[in-house]
């Protein structure tokens, strides 16, 4: 973990609905909290524009963040983030505080390497992300900023499953943890699915259409068989 995050925070005594709008509209500022470690919580504000440049690197989600709050630096991990629905807002966010010798279970994000040069690419398939994050404890000091898979000989009809998956030392798969029924897949590549009629219904759509053609048709001959009719009986009754 080479990267360094850190943000500067300010301690904050109010809170509430109102107060933390009034943060967010009047200041710019992010409303947070800092919890964990068998500490007391602390809330917080961080600066708007800060916080939007630093989510940008996938690396601030899943990476050990150091929180200046005044003369203190605490050392904690995004545990929880909250987004306005449709607009370029943050709402809130949760930090968990570490401790060194305590493992803590994070979602690491997922990188794929080579897919356009994927050996099952290669011969036309399509790639299929099942997961875009894995799940894995760890103490802090093991924690990745991100787990990277390399696609370049996964072929045609071929998947990577958790266990195909090298962790790092002291890293381990939340899920599989619980059981090879949780080993799920990761990623796959197979033939583009194409959707066809089947022969067998275009014949009977075509069988059909001509029946109906050929039922419009005998029905204007009776028609007008039936129109020669009245005809006739017209002329005669004019007699």
């Amino acid at each position: 973990m080479s990267e360094l995050f850190e943000l500067e925070a300010e301690a904050r005594d109010l809170s509430g609905k109102a107060h933390s709008r009034r943060l967010r509209r009047e200041h710019n500022k992010v409303p947070a909290i800092i919890y964990g470690a068998g500490k007391e919580n602390v809330s917080v504000t961080l600066e708007g524009n800060k916080v939007r440049k630093a989510l940008e690197n996938d690396a601030f989600y899943s990476h050990i963040l150091t929180i200046k709050v005044g003369k203190k630096k605490e050392k904690a991990v995004l545990k929880a983030l909250q987004r306005h629905p449709y607009k370029q807002q943050i709402l809130h966010m949760d930090f968990l505080r570490i401790k060194a010798d305590e493992k803590l279970t994070m979602k690491v994000p997922v990188h794929f390497l080579n897919e356009e040069t994927a050996a099952g690419v290669k011969l036309g398939g399509v790639i299929t992300h099942h997961m875009s994050e894995i799940e894995v404890s760890c103490l802090p000091a093991d924690l990745p900023s991100s787990i990277d898979i390399d696609l370049e000989n996964l072929g045609m009809d071929e998947s990577i499953h958790l266990s195909d998956i090298k962790f790092a030392k002291g890293v381990e798969s939340v899920a599989l943890a619980l059981g090879d029924d949780h080993n799920f897949s990761i990623v796959s590549i197979h033939e583009p699915r194409v959707q066809e009629e089947p022969e067998e219904e275009v014949a009977e759509a075509t069988e059909e259409g001509a029946e109906d053609k050929d039922a419009d048709a005998k029905s204007g001959d009776d028609t007008k068989t039936d129109d020669k009719k009245d005809d006739a009986a017209d002329s005669k009754a004019k007699e």
